[in-house]
């Protein structure tokens, strides 16, 4: 673990989804709240960027501004959103004992901004842990896909592409690399998922984890 980083710790669960654009985030997160709903835990359900009103803002900016965001000014920018969401948000869900499901994190950020824009691998990842205060995700799963799959599938939703998904196959190779890159440094942290096997599968192979890190009885 990253010197200065820290897992997010009891009484709450903070669990994060990662992997390329159409691998099936949105699709686990909603199993994973709904097998956690049914099984009477409190569940706060967010995302990067977006999961406050401040990150609206930021997302509309850094995925759907219609002129050029500089690199850097772009990794500034989801640091900005973390910061105000960890804060306002995820610390405090985590401080009255609930679990908290997010699409994307700072892994992210490492991804898409440190390997994607080839900002560098450790910037990245320092500014969002001095962004965070340096918590960490008590489990991060990696769904991983190839970029052409994953891209058929965006394909196939018929809806338009936004900054990020709208950027060449090699970009989307380099990101992918960086995942399973940051899996395989922290293999304790990640649990990294074959995305193509059917999403039922998928979710047993979550609900699995989670129900370890909560010390739940089979169900």
């Amino acid at each position: 673990m990253t010197a200065g980083a820290e897992r997010a710790s009891a009484p709450g669960l903070f669990v994060t989804f990662e992997g390329g654009d159409g691998v099936g985030k949105t699709t686990q997160s909603t199993l994973l709240e709904e097998w956690l709903r049914g099984a009477g835990h409190s569940v706060v359900r967010t995302r990067e960027p977006g999961g406050t009103e401040v990150g609206v803002l930021i997302r509309d900016i850094v995925l759907h501004h219609r002129g050029e965001v500089a690199p850097r000014a772009e990794a500034l920018l989801y640091a900005a959103d973390r910061a105000h969401h960890i804060e306002s948000l995820v610390r405090p869900a985590l401080a009255r004992g609930e679990v908290v499901i997010q699409d994307r994190y700072l892994d992210s950020s490492v991804a898409y901004q440190g390997a994607g824009r080839v900002l560098g691998r450790d910037e990245v990842r320092d500014l969002s842990l001095w962004a965070t205060g340096g918590l960490l995700p008590d489990l991060t799963v990696l769904l991983d896909l190839d970029p052409a799959a994953a891209r058929a599938r965006l394909d196939a939703d018929d809806k338009p592409f936004d900054r990020l998904e709208s950027e060449r196959e090699t970009f989307h190779a380099r990101v992918r690399d960086e995942f399973l890159s940051l899996a395989a440094a922290e293999p304790d942290r990640f649990l990294v998922l074959d995305a193509s096997r059917p999403a039922h599968d998928l979710a047993g192979d979550i609900r699995t984890r989670v129900r370890a890190l909560l010390d739940l009885d089979a169900a």
